[in-house]
């Protein structure tokens, strides 16, 4: 290459990077014009908080109990059924 391509090659090189400077600062904004907040998390405590007298009662269902509905006596439900 010659003396003067290479000054053409700097001399786009230039433009495009002024251009492009330009280009980028309009396309992004400033961190001044957009401050955003972020939410805290909140400190977590060794305390325990009594549960609600509303769903831990004396009176409430007990989901662990088993419950019996209908004659149990039948553990296999088909061994009793004729096969033709």
């Amino acid at each position: 290459m010659r003396k003067s391509d290479w000054a053409l090659v700097v001399l786009i090189v230039g433009i495009v990077g002024f251009a492009s400077y330009f280009v980028v600062n309009a396309v992004m904004p400033v961190d001044s014009d957009n401050p955003t907040t972020v939410p805290t998390a909140a400190k977590i405590t060794s305390t325990i908080e009594e549960p609600s007298e509303k769903v831990f009662n004396s009176d409430a269902i007990n989901p662990t109990v088993r419950s019996a509905i209908g004659d149990q006596s039948n553990k296999q439900p088909f061994k009793n059924m004729k096969v033709n």
